[in-house]
């Protein structure tokens, strides 16, 4: 007589549910991956003077600096709000990431090994 396991029905998963979970984690991963490319989050530095816009999925969209902060006898001020904002763009596309992936991977983030997570 077998003693039921975890699975229950004589210790045995049921391959039809877990197949069809496993279909639905992949729609789920689709579709949160899809919206973060649509989305685009801004970064900035020097109280504003530098904005990073970058896709959700990191890509840099647009750099936009004002013309104040652009000075040719000061070139590294510049190129380190560039940095600066660009910089924030990412922290704010590891939350938006973090948002949008943690509730399909259940926290695991890019600990599944599936390629661009």
């Amino acid at each position: 007589m077998s003693q039921p396991g975890r699975f229950g029905g004589g210790g045995q998963p049921n391959l039809q549910q877990l197949m069809q979970q496993a279909q639905k984690m992949q729609q789920d991963l689709a579709a949160a991956q899809a919206e973060l490319a649509e989305a685009q989050v801004t970064g900035s530095s020097g109280g504003g003077l530098v904005t990073a816009t970058l896709s959700g999925d990191g890509e840099l969209a647009s750099l936009v600096i004002d013309p104040e902060v652009v000075d040719p006898d000061d070139v590294e001020t510049l190129q380190d709000l560039v940095v600066a904002a660009v910089r924030d763009a990412q922290r704010a596309v590891g939350e938006l990431t973090a948002e949008k992936m943690g509730p399909v991977t259940g926290g695991l983030g890019g600990g599944l090994g599936i390629p661009g997570l």
